[in-house]
C-alpha cells in the first residue's frame, strides 16, 4: 500500500521528468522528505504541483490547513508569500506564470468559491471573479500572466471563461 508521501513524491518525479523533456533532456529532482516543513516533501499532503521553470506552486495541509506554497528548485527552499493564505480561506488549484510573479488559484470563503490572482511583487491579491454569479474551478494562467481561464458554471453548464488580470472578461 502506497503512502500519501510516496504518492506524491511519484507525482511530483513523473511531472517533472515529464516536463523537463522539454528542455531537450529529462531531470529527475529527488527531494528528500523533511520533517521540519521547510522542504518541498514533507509527510503530508501536497496536492496539485504546477511547474514554471524553476518554481513549483503547490498546496500543503503541513500547517493543519491547505495553504499555498512555492518551491524554488533550483535553491531547494521555500519562498515566501506574505499576504496569500487567508485563515479563513480554503485555497485549491494554484498555477503560476511563467515568470513566476503572478499565481492564479481558487480560494472559499464562507462557502463562496472564487478565482483569486495574487501577485508576488506587490504580495497583492485581487478576487477576479467576486462580480460573477457563478460557481468557479480550476484556473489556469498564460505565460505572461495576462489572461486567466477557468471553467465557470452558471446555471448547471460548465463553460471556460477568460478573464484579465483586472478581473475583466476577455472577448476571443
Amino acid at each position: 500500500m502506497w503512502r500519501r508521501s510516496q504518492l506524491w513524491q511519484l507525482s511530483a518525479a513523473i511531472a517533472l521528468l515529464l516536463l523537463s523533456g522539454c528542455t531537450g533532456y529529462p531531470r529527475l529532482l529527488n527531494f528528500p522528505q523533511a520533517s521540519s516543513g521547510r522542504s518541498l516533501n514533507t509527510a503530508n499532503s501536497e496536492l496539485t504541483p504546477h511547474l514554471a521553470d524553476n518554481l513549483i506552486v503547490f498546496v500543503s495541509d503541513r500547517n493543519g490547513s491547505p495553504d499555498i506554497y512555492l518551491f524554488d528548485a533550483d535553491r531547494r527552499q521555500l519562498i515566501s508569500l506574505p499576504g496569500l493564505n487567508a485563515l479563513d480561506a480554503t485555497v485549491s488549484d494554484p498555477t503560476i506564470s511563467e515568470d513566476g510573479r503572478y499565481i492564479a488559484y481558487t480560494a472559499s470563503r464562507y462557502g463562496v468559491t472564487d478565482i483569486y490572482l495574487y501577485d508576488r511583487e506587490t504580495s497583492s491579491n485581487r478576487n477576479l471573479t467576486d462580480a460573477l454569479q457563478a460557481e468557479v474551478r480550476h484556473p489556469a494562467i498564460s505565460a505572461d500572466g495576462e489572461r486567466i481561464a477557468f471553467a465557470a458554471s452558471r446555471s448547471g453548464q460548465w463553460d471556460v471563461l477568460i478573464y484579465n488580470r483586472q478581473g475583466r472578461p476577455v472577448n476571443p
